[in-house]
């Protein structure tokens, strides 16, 4: 309500009415945004008015102007977990609905894909898990991973003006170095999908220091690529809309749209790359995905490998 009419008064009646609770109520719940680090400013006949919205986020500041129908709808959050994952996982359990939302400001063992750790300090990044329950096959999981990669960036594009690139699958790049991190997981039995889990890890406000040493070459944060911090709240809100955007489409329209998007942020498509996979390592042209979202490599034979994980190293040339 208060994003609606910045920087003018809301009155306590408008805010119960709205709200359909006690001015008590209203009372209360003022308090606790001041509690948060809000600086309000109440009047007596004109109501409250916010001055100052605290560096940090809440369950409150990322409620505030969130335009979604569904995602985020319902968040969980905690200053500090082990994994915002895990606890997805036990609510996704649980029964919660479509589209809720953990977040948390620091995660203590917080990981990404092969169980590889994920550094998450306090009060620098986004981390975060969203619920899904598509009405899909199990195979077809792998999309959203895509699809994810696609809401986030464009976010990133609109939120910072900065221009990111995707490196297969579930990588975003700023200047070649590690932005973002997606792991997607599922509940699902053989021919339906119960929950998909999305982990998103953004690093957002870190300076250069914040970066263990043998990160520092190869990770970097949208803070030190922009020259100044972004507002990490506004940034979730602006992923949940473009992602709830394109999800509603996907499940219209097919995976199709998403493959031409994420094609056209992908820094690896026509350049040579190396993936290791389980069972080797190839290198060659990357060229593309396929309509299943599967990675087309080109090898120096001319012969088309279809590879549905590996790690991909772009080569010396790219």
């Amino acid at each position: 309500m208060f994003t609606e009419i910045e920087g003018e008064f809301l009155s306590g009646q408008k805010i119960s009415e709205e709200l359909g609770c006690s001015r008590t109520a209203v009372w209360k719940h003022i308090e606790d945004l001041r509690h948060e680090g809000y600086e309000l400013e109440a009047v007596r006949r004109k109501g409250y008015r916010i001055h100052k919205i605290p560096d940090k986020i809440s369950l409150n500041e990322i409620s505030l102007g969130l335009k979604t129908n569904t995602l985020g709808r319902k968040i969980h959050f905690e200053e500090s977990v082990t994994s915002t994952q895990k606890i997805a996982h036990q609510l996704a359990y649980d029964g919660v609905p479509e589209g809720t939302l953990v977040v948390s400001e620091e995660q203590t063992t917080g990981r990404g894909r092969l169980n590889r750790a994920w550094y998450s300090p306090k009060y620098t990044g986004v981390w975060m898990s969203l619920i899904l329950r598509p009405n899909l096959p199990p195979a077809k999981a792998p999309q959203l991973t895509l699809l994810t990669a696609v809401a986030i960036t464009q976010a990133i594009e609109e939120v910072t003006g900065l221009r990111p690139d995707i490196k297969w699958p579930n990588d975003i790049l700023i200047n070649k170095k590690k932005t973002v991190g997606i792991l997607t997981e599922m509940q699902a039995e053989a021919d339906k999908i119960n929950s998909v889990i999305i982990g998103i890890g953004i690093n957002v406000n870190q300076t250069k220091n914040h970066f263990p040493q043998e990160l520092q070459d190869i990770a970097t944060s949208l803070s030190i690529e922009r020259g100044e911090s972004v507002n990490r709240a506004k940034l979730i809100q602006t992923i949940l809309l473009k992602f709830e955007n394109l999800y509603m489409s996907y499940l219209v329209h097919g995976f199709y749209p998403v493959k031409l998007l994420w094609e056209s942020y992908a820094i690896s498509i026509g350049k040579r790359i190396i993936a290791r996979t389980i069972t080797g390592t190839l290198e060659g042209l990357a060229k593309g995905i396929t309509e299943e979202g599967v990675l087309m490599l080109e090898d120096d034979d001319e012969k088309i490998h279809f590879i549905h994980s590996a790690d991909i190293q772009l080569g010396e040339d790219s």
